[in-house]
């Protein structure tokens, strides 16, 4: 009886060790065979936030950051130069855009600049006292044309050079963890605690909220290459939307499951290649839309938190982590 029932035991560890095994099947990511980024030097240890370029051919670009960072490239980024603008306070420049000569920057406490001669002059446009909130994002349309954000969710769009802004919604969505722009114009934002999102498309008076789409909380929610939406959420955990229908998602993605870093960024450089940036210089790599992934470890020593990810076309990227950190993609 003893024999048997240890017997039986044993094969329950087995079963168990089996089962295991087989949920752990993607456990660790395959690594990359390739390393298309590289570590560039930026003099600064105030945190990044933003980079863009007067467009997508140009050498020409700016990125800015804490403590009122601003940096100046004319060789693709190989390189930066610091600027130093004669401001009252540090602001923290949390976005800049370009469209041509014109450029814009914006930052908290409200500060909005902007140029017409790609930076080599920056003009200070005053802010309304009422805004709802800080701003936070902004987009460079056309000539004198913009659309700027705030952080709780407003939007508001000059065409006169920032002389006047009209507001493009009624009322704002709340307090925001982070926002995103497609390139249609619509938005989505996802709430400072992450417990739900809001939707906004051009003609619509107000934000459409929406309940996250499990039990983890969204971290971070933008637009996939052919309009939909893609989310990251607690955990480690990615997720497409289906179709325009946002009651229709695929499942829930976690691609490596044996890490536990938080994802925090997503991009496209081509319609089916997806990079994923996160925690502790974590990068993922789909080259089939987010079916299957693999990990590049030749950043894992990188000592940096990965938070943005940017693409100009599909030749000039970067990733932008804490304190200076600034990755380049080569290609390859």
């Amino acid at each position: 009886m003893r024999i048997a029932t240890s017997f039986f035991q044993k094969f329950l560890g087995l079963v168990a060790v089996a089962v295991l095994c087989m949920g752990c099947a993607n456990g660790y990511l395959q690594s990359t065979s390739f390393n298309p980024w590289q570590v560039v030097t930026v003099p600064t240890d105030a945190n990044l936030l933003d980079v863009a370029f007067v467009d997508e051919r140009s050498p020409h670009g700016w990125i800015v950051g804490a403590d009122a960072t601003l940096f100046e490239t004319n060789d693709n980024g190989d390189t930066w130069e610091e600027r130093t603008l004669e401001l009252d306070q540090p602001y923290r420049f949390t976005s800049v855009s370009f469209n041509g000569k014109e450029g814009w920057i914006v930052g908290q406490p409200s500060i909005l600049l902007y140029t017409n001669d790609e930076g080599n002059s920056w003009s200070r446009i005053p802010l309304s006292e009422k805004l709802p909130g800080a701003p936070n994002t902004i987009e460079a349309l056309g000539p004198k044309t913009a659309e700027m954000t705030t952080n709780v969710g407003a939007i508001y769009r000059t065409a006169d050079g920032g002389k006047t802004w009209k507001a493009m919604v009624e009322e704002a969505v709340g307090v925001i963890r982070n926002i995103s722009r497609s390139a249609e114009g619509e938005y989505v934002a996802v709430s400072a605690r992450g417990n739900f999102y809001s939707t906004w498309k051009p003609g619509q008076a107000a934000w459409e909220p929406h309940n996250r789409t499990s039990s983890r909380r969204l971290q971070n929610m933008g637009f996939t290459a052919d309009g939909r939406l893609w989310l990251l959420a607690r955990g480690g955990q990615i997720q497409f939307a289906d179709s325009d229908n946002l009651e229709n998602w695929g499942g829930v993605i976690n691609p490596e499951f044996a890490t536990s870093w938080g994802l925090l960024d997503l991009a496209y450089r081509t319609p089916e290649e997806v990079w994923v940036a996160g925690g502790s210089g974590n990068l993922l790599f789909s080259e089939d839309g987010g079916k299957t992934w693999q990990k590049d470890r030749f950043v894992e020593d990188v000592p940096s938190n990965l938070y943005r990810i940017k693409f100009f076309g599909s030749r000039k990227g970067f990733i932008i982590g804490q304190q200076g950190t600034l990755l380049k993609y080569v290609n390859l």
